[in-house]
């Protein structure tokens, strides 16, 4: 059997453009991962947002569609929660095969097995309150500006300084964002 070439990140468009698809208000992208990330079901409004056909996307590592104006951050918080069997909830800028993007608003979950082992994730991801990402965006720029000159470590503190600023948890924000 010929082996499958999977795509992983260094497969994602190079030429990043301004072109933003968006989620119906119906729309919900379900897709479930391993424990590593990589994508082991995809619904069809996935394959659809993201530009991938369904061979491209099973198989591959969900960081295909990561945009660059993502901050690191947000992912180390997603995965400290949900590898410890939290549920994480956020905002995502997501690459489309093409350069463009679109938003989700997303909840991931642990899955398990039988015995109690976290056997991979599911994802389910929605059309975003568009305050939210007028909100975030600014957010996330000087998130990833901190990552440019100190790494996660210092957007990780940008991003606790501007909790304790505003006197909110991480959920809180998120959920008070998503309900505005």
């Amino acid at each position: 059997m010929p082996k499958i070439k999977r795509l992983d990140k260094n497969s994602a468009p190079k030429n990043i453009i301004s072109d933003e698809k968006m989620m119906s208000d119906n729309d919900f992208i379900v897709s479930k991962t391993d424990t590593k990330g990589f994508i082991t079901y995809c619904n069809r409004i996935f394959v659809d947002m993201a530009g991938y056909s369904k061979d491209e996307l099973l198989g591959a590592n969900h960081n295909l569609i990561r945009h660059p104006d993502m901050p690191k951050i947000a992912f180390h918080v997603a995965w400290d929660l949900i590898k410890s069997g939290k549920e994480f909830f956020g905002f995502v800028k997501n690459l489309r095969k093409n350069g463009g993007y679109y938003w989700v608003f997303t909840y991931i979950t642990a899955d398990y097995d039988s015995k109690g082992n976290i056997m991979g994730y599911t994802s389910f991801r929605r059309r975003p309150a568009k305050k939210a990402i007028e909100a975030v965006i600014p957010v996330y720029k000087l998130l990833v500006e901190a990552e440019k000159d100190g790494g996660v470590k210092a957007s990780s503190e940008v991003l606790e300084n501007f909790l304790k600023d505003n006197k909110v948890t991480y959920n809180e924000l998120i959920f008070s964002l998503q309900e505005s």
